[in-house]
C-alpha cells in the first residue's frame, strides 16, 4: 500500500501496547494525534479510541482493519495529555487504555454530546405602551395569565423604548405562582412566544471581583521566599501551620500566573474541601475559575473540558481548582500546580487502574509544562519533607497562626481510667463533656471526630460471641441504624438486622463498638437543646450534600458536627473553638507501615480547626494509652519529633522514602487455587529480587465480593533504576499467566502503594 496512513490508537481496554488502522483516504485529512475515532476491536465489537500518532509504516499482519469514522471538533486530547498518559501507564505499570478510561469523561464520544436546552419566553413583538395596558387591561378577566405578563414585564424591566428580552421558563413561573398551562394560553394567543436555547450547566459567577488581600508580615517572608527558590527549584513544598494563611499566599502565587497568560491548577484531595475554597477564589478571579470533581454528572464535566480547552480567554477557565482527576483535563498552558493538603492518602487511587499518585504525577505534569508546583501542608508526608531536607525541593516554613492566633490546647483524656473510674457517659470522658459543655454556654461551635461512620462496627452475640459476616467479604458487617440494616462497607452488601444469632440462636444481639451514626445518637440525648449534624459517607451521596452541611455550619444553624475524616482538613470557621478526637486508639493501631504518620497528620489536622479567629481552641483527644509516642508528639504539635522517628524506623526496615515499593495482589474465587498460583509467582519474583520478596500472604481483609487474596510486597532500592525491576515484575506475571489455569487469576499491581 503506497503512500497508505496508518494510525496508532490507543483503545479503552486493559489490554498493554496500541492498536494500528489504516484510514481511509476520505477521512485522511481529519485525522491527527489526539483525535477520536472509531474502529471494530474483537468480533464485531465498536470502541471510541484516541489517535496516537499517523505514519506510513503497515503493520506486520495479513488485514489491516480500516478506520470506520472520525469525531466532528477534535483534536480532543493534546500532546501533553498524551504524553501524561503514557507516562502514568509506564510508571504505574498499568495500559494506557485504563488512563483513557479514568482520563476522559464518557461523554465525550462520536454521538452523544449533547447540549442542555432551556426554554425561554419573550414577547411575541414590540409593543407601545398603550398596546400593552390595554392587554394588560383584557386580562383582567383572566387574572393568572395577567399575572404571567405583569412578572415577565417586572422582570425584564421591558418598555416600549426597550428591547424584547427573553427570560427563562422556569424563572417566569417561579416568580408569577402560575402553572405551565396558563402560560401556555398566552402563547397560543400570540401574546408570548416559547423557544429552546442552549445553555450551560455550570452556574454563572459574579463579574464582581473583590481585590486581594495584603499579607502579613510572616506570609510575605513566605511568599518572597517560594519566589526565590523557584529560580533554581521548580518544586517547593510550603510547610505551615494550620490556620497560618496557606491558602493566601496561594492566592496571591495564582494571581502572578494569570497576569501572564497562564493556566493554574489548584489541587485538593476531598471534595468536600472544593465548597469553601471555590468561594474564596471565584470572589478574587471570577468566571475564569471553575471546579471539577466526580460529583458533576458526565454533561457537567464535558462543558467544563471544553471551556478550558476554549482558546478565547473571555470563555475559557483559567483557575481550576479540583481533586486527582483534574489531573487529565486539557490543560495547555500550565504555569502553577498547587498540590494542597499534599499529605494526603485520597491522592493516591487504589481501584481500578490506573493506581496512580495525583501528588506525584501532578509533579511531572508541571514538568511537562515547565511550569511549577507548591505542595502545601500542615503535616507533610515522610516522603515530601525528606525530598525538601535533602535538597530535591525547595522548603518554605510557616510557624506561626495568622494573626498570631495561639495554636490549640491539647487535653488528653485518659478513658481506661474514666471507664475503670465509671465516670464515662456513653463514649464521651468528663474532660470532652466539660470542654463541650463550656462552649455551647457561650454558643460556640464544636466537631467531635471519630474515624468510623454506620451506629456500630459490628454486632455480636453475648452468650457465644458470633459475629455476622459479608457472604461476600471476609469483614464484619457494620450495623446502621437509620436504614435498619447491616452493611459491608467493601462490596455493598446489606442485610437485616438478626432477631437470632445464627449459632446458638440466642435473643441476646448486642452493638460492639461506635461510629459516626451513634454518636450522633447519644450526644442528641446528652444535649438534647443542642443542633447536632453529621457529615460522613452516609449522609453526603447527594451532590449538594457538602456544600449544605457546610453552609449550615458557617451560619451557625448547627452546634454540633460529627463526622469522619471529610471533616479533618482544610475547612475555615470562624466560631468553631472545640474539637474532640473520639478514639485516637483507632488511628495508631492499624497493620501499616504508615499508620503512625496518618495519624499524627489525621490528629493534627483536625486539631488544627479550632481556634482560627480570635480565641484559642481546645482538643480532647480520647485515648486509652497517653503515654503514646505519636500522641505525645501532637501533644506538642511536633512534626520534626515525628518525622525524625518514623525516618529512623523506616530506615531501619528499608521502608519509603528509603526504596521504592510494588504491591502486586492475586486474586481467585477458589482458595486452594489462589495459593497454587499465588506460590509460583512468589517463587519467580523471589529467584529474582531475593530478600526484597515479602509474602505471598493474606491481607488483613483476604476476600472481597467472593474473591479470596493474596499480596506480594516487593521492595527496590532507591538507587536501582525503577524501569528494569518493573520490566522484571511485568515478565514474571506474564509468565504465570501462561500457565494452565491462570486465566481465572486477577493480577493487579500497584507501584508506590499509599
Amino acid at each position: 500500500m503506497t503512500n497508505a496512513l496508518f494510525a496508532d490508537i490507543i483503545l479503552p481496554l486493559a489490554v498493554r501496547g496500541r492498536f494500528t488502522y489504516r484510514i481511509p483516504d476520505n477521512i485522511a485529512e481529519k485525522v491527527s494525534p489526539g483525535t477520536m475515532v472509531t474502529v471494530q476491536f474483537g468480533g464485531r465489537k465498536l470502541y471510541s479510541g484516541i489517535v496516537c500518532s499517523v505514519h506510513e509504516k503497515a503493520p506486520d499482519v495479513k488485514k489491516i482493519r480500516p478506520v470506520i469514522s472520525v469525531a466532528e471538533g477534535t483534536p480532543l486530547i493534546n500532546a501533553s495529555q498524551l504524553k501524561l498518559w503514557l507516562w502514568i501507564s509506564e510508571y504505574y505499570l498499568c495500559s494506557e487504555g485504563e488512563v483513557m478510561k479514568a482520563a476522559i469523561p464518557s461523554e465525550i464520544s462520536l454521538n452523544n454530546y449533547k447540549p442542555r436546552l432551556e426554554t425561554f419566553i419573550n414577547l411575541s413583538r414590540k409593543y407601545s405602551e398603550g398596546e400593552l395596558n390595554e392587554i394588560l387591561d383584557k386580562l383582567k378577566k383572566a387574572p393568572r395569565q395577567q399575572d404571567i405578563l405583569s412578572a415577565y414585564i417586572r422582570l425584564t424591566g421591558y418598555t416600549a423604548e426597550t428591547d424584547i428580552l427573553p427570560i427563562s421558563k422556569s424563572l417566569l413561573l417561579s416568580e408569577s405562582h402560575c402553572s405551565a398551562g396558563i402560560l401556555e394560553t398566552l402563547t397560543d394567543k400570540g401574546i408570548l412566544t416559547s423557544a429552546s436555547q442552549p445553555v450551560s450547566r455550570i452556574p454563572d459567577t459574579d463579574s464582581y471581583k473583590e481585590p486581594i488581600k495584603r499579607l502579613s508580615e510572616a506570609q510575605s517572608v513566605a511568599f518572597g521566599s517560594i519566589k526565590t527558590q523557584f529560580l533554581e527549584k521548580d518544586i517547593v513544598l510550603l510547610h505551615g501551620v494550620t490556620s497560618s494563611g496557606k491558602t493566601e499566599i496561594y492566592i496571591h502565587l495564582i494571581e502572578e500566573q494569570l497576569k501572564k497568560g497562564k493556566q493554574v491548577l489548584y489541587m485538593l484531595p476531598e471534595i468536600a474541601l472544593t465548597t469553601q475554597i471555590i468561594l474564596r477564589l471565584k470572589r478574587h478571579f471570577g468566571g475564569i475559575t471553575g471546579v471539577y470533581h466526580s460529583r458533576f454528572s458526565d454533561p457537567e464535566k464535558v462543558e467544563i473540558w471544553k471551556r478550558i480547552a476554549e482558546k478565547d480567554p473571555l470563555n475559557s477557565y483559567r483557575l481550576i481548582l479540583g481533586v486527582r482527576s483534574s489531573l487529565f483535563l486539557p490543560f495547555s498552558n500550565l504555569g502553577l500546580i498547587i498540590v494542597d493538603e499534599e499529605h494526603d492518602g485520597s491522592y493516591k487511587q487504589h481501584d481500578p487502574a490506573p493506581r496512580y499518585h495525583a501528588r506525584d504525577s501532578a509533579i511531572m505534569l508541571a514538568a511537562m509544562h515547565n511550569a511549577k508546583t507548591i505542595l502545601g501542608s500542615a503535616s507533610p508526608s515522610i516522603e515530601s519533607y525528606n525530598n525538601a531536607v535533602n535538597g530535591k525541593y525547595g522548603l518554605t516554613e510557616l510557624k506561626e497562626r495568622f494573626g498570631l492566633i495561639k495554636l490549640p490546647t491539647i487535653i488528653l483524656a485518659n478513658t481506661r481510667e474514666a471507664y475503670r473510674k465509671k465516670l464515662m457517659v456513653s463514649h464521651f470522658t468528663p474532660e470532652l463533656l466539660q470542654s463541650m459543655d463550656e462552649a455551647l454556654s457561650k454558643e460556640e461551635q464544636i466537631i467531635l471526630f471519630q474515624n468510623r461512620r454506620g451506629f456500630s462496627p459490628y454486632i455480636e452475640c453475648s452468650e457465644c460471641g458470633w459475629i455476622p459476616v459479608c457472604i461476600q467479604c471476609a469483614v464484619n458487617l457494620t450495623y446502621h441504624k437509620g436504614i435498619g440494616k447491616l452493611v459491608c462497607h467493601y462490596c455493598g452488601y446489606s442485610t437485616g438486622m438478626p432477631s437470632n444469632c445464627g449459632n446458638c440462636h440466642s435473643t441476646g444481639m448486642v452493638t460492639r463498638g461506635f461510629g459516626t451514626e451513634k454518636i450522633e445518637d447519644e450526644i442528641k440525648i446528652v444535649f438534647p437543646a443542642a443542633r447536632v449534624a453529621r457529615m460522613d459517607q452516609d449522609t453526603t451521596r447527594n451532590k449538594n450534600s457538602f456544600n449544605k452541611i457546610i453552609r449550615a455550619f458557617e451560619e451557625r444553624r448547627i452546634d454540633i458536627l460529627i463526622g469522619t475524616q471529610m471533616i479533618s482538613k482544610g475547612l475555615d470557621f470562624e466560631n468553631l473553638t472545640v474539637v474532640g478526637i473520639l478514639n485516637a486508639d483507632n488511628l495508631l493501631n492499624y497493620p501499616d507501615f504508615r499508620a503512625h504518620e496518618r495519624s499524627f497528620q489525621l490528629m493534627e489536622q483536625v486539631s488544627g480547626r479550632a481556634g482560627r479567629r480570635q480565641k484559642q481552641g481546645k482538643v480532647v483527644i480520647q485515648t486509652s494509652d497517653p503515654v503514646n509516642k505519636i500522641i505525645r508528639l501532637v501533644l506538642r504539635h511536633d512534626y520534626i519529633g515525628m518525622f525524625r522517628m518514623q525516618s529512623g524506623e523506616r530506615i531501619a526496615f528499608n521502608y519509603p522514602p528509603f526504596s521504592r515499593m510494588v504491591k502486586i495482589s492475586i486474586k481467585h474465587k477458589d482458595r486452594t487455587q489462589l495459593n497454587f498460583y499465588s506460590d509460583i509467582l512468589g517463587r519467580d519474583l523471589k529467584e529474582i529480587f531475593g530478600k526484597r520478596v515479602l509474602g505471598p500472604e493474606s491481607p488483613v481483609i483476604s476476600q472481597v465480593q467472593l474473591w479470596y487474596i493474596k499480596t506480594i510486597l516487593i521492595k527496590i532500592e532507591r538507587e536501582k533504576p525503577p524501569a528494569k525491576a518493573k520490566q522484571l515484575i511485568i515478565e514474571a506475571i506474564e509468565r504465570l499467566e501462561k500457565e494452565k489455569g491462570a486465566s481465572a487469576l486477577k493480577i493487579a499491581i500497584d507501584v508506590d502503594p499509599y
